[in-house]
């Protein structure tokens, strides 16, 4: 009778004296997931805390546009909801910074439900003044009130950095992973405030991006066991003075100057629908360079993708310029937002590596401030150059700015000391 193997998992058989000894083997290990993305969320914790960031971002791109929608059928001014929507975007970048540095001090469960609470409160008294017919001052002041919506982004990304400072490579997926659903959100939320403000009510999409703020956020608070530690209580100044940091928050000011241009204009001259295929080239390009391992330069990389930002975000402009085809503006904004994920990923890593230690969501935060600055200086100067000098002309603005970051970032940005 031919011999035949023990399978490796049968228990091996032993005598010692006149014992029997029976051992099992230890099974082999299982194969280790070569999907960077599924290894990430098999981080004890990752998913819970991520479903519930999800759920609370997703009102982000859609509070501006419900208020719009709403304010603009209430009463008759889409220059009064743009003012609305303008002075609630000035208070944010306002109160973020002061929010981001209480979570730092005080944790983001501390901090954030309240500061959602009254966020969310916020929205709901701007549904009710408008809907009631309230005095105009009171539009203002109840979106205002919105400014303590916390960082929802930049916390998520804190508890990546912390649960893995150590494995660079990891924390490089987690951001690409992060920059990959904003995209996602404000691609979705959009179009979400508009369906229901549509198929409801005017005031649907505020009151239901309200309740999923404060949903998402209890959720995401709950999970403790991920939350970054407190910081000590010490004298430390804003992250600002952090060498390097100036230089790069000015190269996102200007990055955020691309993307508030390129909304306007694009909308100006086919309209708000194809500006989806700009995010969705951002998601698909985060996914994809969340999936590389990162070169150890990161200033070096910052600049590569700067410089592909700069040439991809003239192709709308030459597209327009040399065919009327809204196919071939759509491809040009496809590939032109294939440049941003990659930007925005390689730039929140050097924040990150920038800013001392117990202070990542204000750090963060600043960036996102600085973004969002960027976003109301570009639209603002993208629609005077559509309406002074023509539509075609006005994409000239996105490829200067992008220019702007590239020249800002070289002369200015360093790469941090480790630490």
């Amino acid at each position: 009778m031919p011999y035949e193997r023990t399978p490796s998992t049968a228990p091996m058989l032993a005598v010692s004296g006149d014992l029997l000894v029976i051992a099992p083997r230890t099974a082999p290990a299982r194969r280790a997931s070569t999907n960077p993305y599924r290894r990430l969320l098999a981080t004890p914790g990752a998913r819970a805390f991520t479903a519930g960031n999800l759920l609370a971002r997703l009102p982000m791109g859609m509070f501006s546009v419900s208020a719009v929608i709403m304010i603009a059928g209430s009463r008759g001014s889409y220059a009064l909801a743009g003012a609305v929507t303008a002075t609630g975007l000035a208070a944010t970048a306002v109160v973020a910074p002061w929010t981001a540095r209480l979570v730092d001090r005080y944790g983001q469960a501390r901090v954030a439900v309240p500061a959602t609470a009254i966020a969310a409160l916020g929205s709901l008294a701007l549904l009710l003044c408008v809907h009631y017919g309230a005095p105009t001052w009171t539009l203002f002041a109840s979106y205002a009130a919105t400014a303590t919506t916390p960082n929802t982004g930049g916390m998520s990304r804190a508890r990546w950095a912390h649960l893995h400072r150590d494995d660079p490579a990891a924390l490089h997926t987690a951001n690409s992973f992060e920059q990959a659903a904003d995209e996602l959100c404000f691609m979705l939320g959009p179009a979400l405030a508009a369906l229901l403000c549509a198929a409801l009510f005017p005031e649907a999409g505020t009151l239901v991006g309200a309740i999923l703020l404060m949903t998402g956020v209890l959720i995401f608070a709950a999970q403790r066991a991920t939350e970054p530690p407190v910081a000590p209580r010490t004298h430390a100044g804003s992250p600002l003075r952090t060498r390097g940091m100036p230089a790069l928050l000015a190269a996102f000011l200007a990055t955020g100057a691309v993307f508030g241009a390129m909304e306007v204009i694009t909308i100006a001259h086919a309209g708000g629908a194809i500006l989806a295929l700009q995010a969705a080239g951002s998601c698909v390009a985060g996914l994809l360079y969340g999936s590389l391992r990162p070169a150890a330069d990161i200033r070096r990389r910052l600049l590569i993708c700067l410089t592909g930002m700069t040439a991809l975000m003239s192709l709308p402009l030459l597209a327009t310029a040399s065919t009327d085809s809204l196919l071939a503006l759509a491809g040009a904004l496809l590939l032109a937002g294939a440049a941003t994920a990659p930007t925005m990923v390689t730039g929140m890593t050097l924040v990150q590596r920038l800013t001392p230690e117990g202070q990542l969501n204000e750090g963060m935060t600043l960036a996102v401030t600085a973004l969002l600055g960027g976003i109301a200086a570009g639209s603002a100067t993208g629609g005077w150059m559509v309406e002074h000098t023509g539509q075609v002309t006005g994409y000239v603005v996105p490829v200067c700015a992008a220019a702007l970051a590239l020249t800002v970032a070289a002369a200015g940005v360093r790469t941090p000391r480790s630490r």
